[in-house]
């Protein structure tokens, strides 16, 4: 009888956990790998994009999450970077949806020099890397291996396995493209830099640039953008490279952010920082550059209290959810920002 008693209990404990697991005011997380949920999936070598590194380790995993505890804002983030468990912590809390699609993003170092440096190549590849058309020459990556199509494979995945997530509201009645509308494109680095050159060509609801657009040599940033420029929204730390060379300011005026408000030293304005689209931080990092260069985005870099909590928390909660209609007033270019960079 205890024998039997013992089972009963395990048994009860069992499923009260599983029960635990799915109640539906939890924040509900997802991993898949993007060759598993996509049959036209495809690696490419030669430019990086493959499904596992040298010893065999996947590297093609997705990551998802929203928090149904938080008031929706019926939103989507496709983040462009490698996953942030932080960042995704956050933008759960303000009641936004999120997606790390596998998408190629390490061709950068294998492009050649000249092809690099020539002022046109970086945003065609970019290009082609979000939506899977033949925009560059140099790489060819398929329409089902592009960002967008990765994207919708995934939310479709996730509509299916997940249904009380509502995640079906980001996909287009037929099911065949996400609802773009509903999308916040946002990356850090590299990351950022392919979320703005995308927005150019595809309209989106916000534009998340954290420490970018780099870029410094190309002319895409001053092109027409589809996605209204009141939409893009940008943060960087001052001891950066990347704002140090002048990469992040001439990017930020190119893409008309001036119009918008002046820099706005996040350190010294409270929120809502003038409704500017230009926000900086000049925060400990231990004069470090490298750390200054991940310190837009939540996590082990960001800039700390001294109790250890992170202090721009209203800063990533502007970025991702500030009104696109409320702007500063627009002011002339900065003077010392070097736009041309190529002597």
């Amino acid at each position: 009888m205890n024998k039997i008693s013992g089972i009963l209990c395990l048994l009860l404990i069992s499923l009260s956990c599983k029960a635990a697991l799915a109640q539906p005011n939890e924040k509900a997380e997802f991993q898949v790998r993007a060759s598993e949920i996509n049959p036209q999936a495809k690696e490419h070598p030669e430019i990086g994009f493959t499904f596992t590194d040298d010893k065999g380790k996947p590297i093609d995993m997705q990551h998802a999450a929203f928090d149904p505890r938080a008031r929706s804002r019926g939103q989507l983030v496709i983040w462009l970077m490698g996953h942030n468990q932080a960042l995704f912590d956050r933008v759960t809390s303000y009641g936004l949806h999120a997606i790390q699609p596998h998408y190629a993003n390490r061709w950068f170092s294998l492009i050649d020099a000249k092809s690099r440096d020539d002022g046109t190549s970086l945003g065609k590849i970019r290009l082609e890397a979000a939506t899977g058309e033949d925009f560059s020459p140099l790489v060819e990556i398929p329409q089902p291996d592009g960002m967008k199509a990765r994207s919708v494979q995934f939310v479709k995945w996730l509509a299916e396995k997940h249904p009380a997530g509502r995640w079906e509201q980001f996909l287009t009645r037929d099911k065949n493209d996400l609802r773009w509308e509903r999308v916040i494109v946002a990356g850090i680095s590299h990351g950022s830099t392919t979320a703005a050159r995308f927005a150019k060509h595809q309209r989106v609801a916000r534009v998340v640039m954290l420490s970018g657009p780099r870029d410094q040599l190309e002319s895409w940033q001053g092109f027409e953008s589809v996605t209204p420029e009141n939409c893009y929204f940008g943060f960087t730390h001052v001891l950066d490279t990347g704002w140090t060379g002048d990469h992040y300011c001439r990017s930020w005026q190119m893409l008309g952010l001036n119009k918008f408000g002046p820099l706005v030293d996040v350190d010294q304005t409270p929120f809502p920082y003038g409704n500017s689209r230009r926000l900086i931080t000049n925060g400990d990092v231990g004069n470090n550059p490298n750390r200054a260069h991940g310190a837009a985005a939540p996590g082990g870099s960001a800039v700390k209290a001294a109790d250890g909590s992170l202090l721009h928390e209203d800063v990533w909660r502007y970025l991702f959810t500030h009104p696109v209609g409320r702007t500063g007033d627009p002011v002339p270019f900065d003077a010392d920002c070097t736009m041309d960079l190529k002597n």
